[in-house]
């Protein structure tokens, strides 16, 4: 039999057995009920405590956080708050990311008792087994971000996914293209549909996605420049009566520095032009089957070129250039060791490759640069102690001698 006793200015707290338990009322919900918060703990004056703090945070206006509420739940939830929010690739990696890392590892611990510790041992695991540095920073990101969420709501007192451990990412160096293979590859593909795709992939260190989503009305011949606005990206169909999982887009690129404009040589005007003529005789041959996107690159029928597609395709044609399988990230990597080996300044080739910042440029080839900077110390040791002229060693006067 359980005793109930109520104490000055205080909310129903009584004995349950061993257990003292109490209840706050919160006000109303959307639906009209009543909503109450319930305590328990060792001794009344634990319980007592735990009405004020509940109480102090209604008094700031702040909400009273669910324990009940599991990390995996609230996932759930933030994921579910997201669409038009984000862009659907990048739902679709949140999501990914939480299915097969954050939910498996954390999803059972309360949210508001998980700890720093605990997401550190995450990591940890996940190192053990065999997943690269950028894979966990990726995690984390995501899930700094869902607790960043729950941090704005009140749910947790601070967000521990941003107090945990990041990971030490080493940048690797990459394999680039000599000047000799990049030759041979183009010779290779020069007479192919999408010879130019390659050329320009090199030349401007295109992104595949972006390099597939170049449009018509970005080009300016007279003016010499090729805006890049778009990118073919693969996403989930999140149609429940579709018959494929996924589905090819075209989004328009998110920041102001991935969407740029490029400026082409006369060669490259020319290379356009040509692929222009091949590209609108396809589409007189396709006829009504031809679907129009405004794009430089589709497929034969005008639709969205798949970008995984393109890579096997690509590394055929490396492969039948001599030079072995290579995937068009390379090109890319390529075009920027091109663009620094020719003494393109590094802020230059940051905003051709569209890179958020020079300092991410740097991170990633900043290696390349290790002759430019040994060039500098040279050019001004040169300039300050290259000319400067032997001084004889002042010879003291015999009088100072004595004196010294």
């Amino acid at each position: 039999m359980s005793s109930r006793k109520r104490g000055q200015n205080e909310d129903s707290i009584y004995k349950d057995g061993d257990r003292w338990r109490g209840a706050v009322s919160l006000g109303y919900g959307p639906d009209g009920k009543r909503r109450r918060k319930k305590v328990s703990g060792k001794t009344r004056a634990e319980v007592v405590e735990k009405i004020r703090k509940i109480k102090e945070l209604m008094a700031k206006g702040l909400p009273v956080p669910d324990d009940k509420l599991s990390v995996g739940d609230f996932l759930d939830r933030w994921l579910a708050n997201l669409p038009g929010h984000v862009a659907d690739s990048t739902l679709d990696d949140y999501e990914d990311t939480v299915r097969l890392h954050l939910k498996p590892g954390l999803g059972r611990h309360k949210l508001t008792g998980l700890t720093v510790a605990q997401v550190d041992a995450l990591w940890q695991a996940k190192r053990e087994k065999g997943y690269s540095a950028n894979s966990i920073r990726i995690m984390r990101a995501v899930l700094r971000k869902a607790l960043g969420q729950a941090e704005r709501e009140g749910l947790v007192a601070r967000n521990v996914a941003a107090l945990s451990m990041p990971p030490r990412i080493r940048t690797e160096e990459g394999r680039t293209l000599t000047v000799d293979q990049a030759r041979m590859l183009l010779e290779e593909v020069a007479e192919h549909r999408m010879g130019v795709l390659v050329l320009l992939s090199l030349v401007f260190g295109l992104r595949r996605g972006e390099a597939l989503g170049l449009m018509w009305s970005g080009f300016d011949p007279d003016a010499r420049t090729l805006r890049v606005t778009h990118a073919v990206k693969r996403i989930k169909n999140r149609d429940p009566d579709a018959s494929r999982k996924t589905k090819l887009v075209i989004n328009e690129l998110k920041t102001r520095k991935s969407r740029r404009t490029l400026s082409l040589t006369p060669e490259l005007v020319d290379a356009l032009k040509t692929h222009r003529s091949a590209h609108n005789k396809e589409r007189l041959q396709a006829g009504e089957e031809w679907t129009e996107h405004g794009l430089i690159f589709p497929t034969t029928f005008g639709n969205p070129s798949d970008p995984d597609t393109f890579s096997h395709l690509f590394s055929k044609l490396a492969k039948k250039a001599g030079i072995g399988h290579w995937h068009p990230h390379e090109l890319r990597h390529s075009g920027a060791s091109l663009m620094l080996a020719q003494g393109t300044p590094l802020h230059v080739v940051s905003d051709v490759l569209g890179h958020a910042s020079i300092a991410i440029t740097k991170d990633v080839y900043g290696h390349l640069m290790e002759g430019d900077k040994r060039a500098a110390t040279e050019a001004i040791s040169s300039a300050l102690l290259g000319q400067r002229k032997r001084v004889a060693p002042r010879v003291a006067p015999k009088d100072e001698e004595e004196t010294g």
